[in-house]
């Protein structure tokens, strides 16, 4: 007796463990899809409103817009109230220009520098600060750095080499933190092989780690431009104006999509022309996020 009642207990023992087991199991998933569906609930919401956002502005911003007001020069009293937006376009993409090439060779270096050559935790950790620290500025402070710094102590004056260079500052970080990230994901055997090998670092660069973050860096410098077409309040104070030809050199002021938008609201000018204004400004910037999203799922792809 004694032993079938040993078994009994055992049986028992092993029966509440499971059923333990089983109740632990089932609380997990019941926290899991509780995540999974708040998870899936925002971002169902998210994409409700970026769908609304651009789905509004373009209904609104395609009524009117045609070739004439891609190509004319703003026009009217007061200005903006009839004609284009040609200048304002080429200013944009010359403003963004300027601060990808600028923010991509200092991102690049600083990422390279990180990943190869930086051996002190002191600086690698102040560095990182830094870059953390220069993402958190408000947009409106680097223009004001810009205004003082570039505009007038070194007397660039309000241009396209001020502004652009300002923006290159505010996306710097985000170029920085992406390219760094795609060199700490390459494969180190392959690198300290060719250090093996007697190669140079310089060339094992170029033509071992570049071809392989091409797509990386090239997806990082297109979503950082399209950051860099939609801002402000940096070339407000830099190189952005109201009214200006097609710039002509570095040193030219010049028109800017995001500045004339907000101009055209700011002053109540008209509505029309600021919707079109702001069509124009987000089909830009689709084919800036769309270009890096296209590039990132090539790289995936292969």
């Amino acid at each position: 007796m004694r032993i079938y009642e040993k078994i009994e207990e055992t049986f028992l023992g092993i029966c509440l463990y499971e059923m333990k087991e089983v109740k632990d199991r089932m609380r997990k998933n019941n926290k899991h899809i509780g995540i999974k569906l708040w998870s899936i609930f925002s971002g169902m919401i998210l994409m409700a409103l970026v769908l609304y956002i651009n789905i509004y502005i373009f209904s609104k911003g395609v009524h009117g817009l045609n070739i004439d007001f891609l190509l004319d020069l703003p026009k009217g009293f007061p200005l903006g109230t009839e004609g284009g937006v040609f200048p304002a376009i080429i200013g944009s993409i010359c403003f963004t220009m300027i601060a990808c090439f600028f923010a991509s060779l200092i991102a690049i270096a600083t990422a390279l520098y990180l990943n190869f050559y930086c051996t002190n935790r002191k600086t690698y950790g102040m560095i990182h600060m830094v870059i953390q620290s220069t993402a958190g500025i408000p947009s409106i402070v680097l223009g004001l750095f810009g205004y003082t710094f570039l505009v007038v102590y070194l007397n660039f004056g309000f241009s396209l080499l001020s502004g652009g260079t300002v923006l290159g500052i505010m996306i710097f970080p985000f170029i920085e933190v992406r390219v760094e990230k795609a060199l700490g994901e390459i494969n180190k055997e392959l690198i300290y092989a060719s250090y093996a090998l007697g190669i140079s670092k310089a060339y094992t660069f170029f033509k071992i780690i570049l071809p392989m973050c091409l797509s990386e860096i090239l997806s990082s410098i297109a979503l950082a431009g399209g950051f860099a077409m939609g801002a402000t309040a940096p070339i407000m104070f830099t190189g952005g104006v109201v009214y200006a030809p097609i710039p002509k050199s570095l040193f030219s002021p010049a028109m800017a999509l995001p500045y004339h938008l907000y101009i055209l609201i700011g002053e109540g000018i008209s509505m029309e022309n600021a919707y079109k204004t702001a069509f124009v400004l987000l089909l830009f910037l689709l084919m800036l996020n769309s270009f890096g999203i296209w590039v990132e799922l090539v790289r995936k792809g292969e």
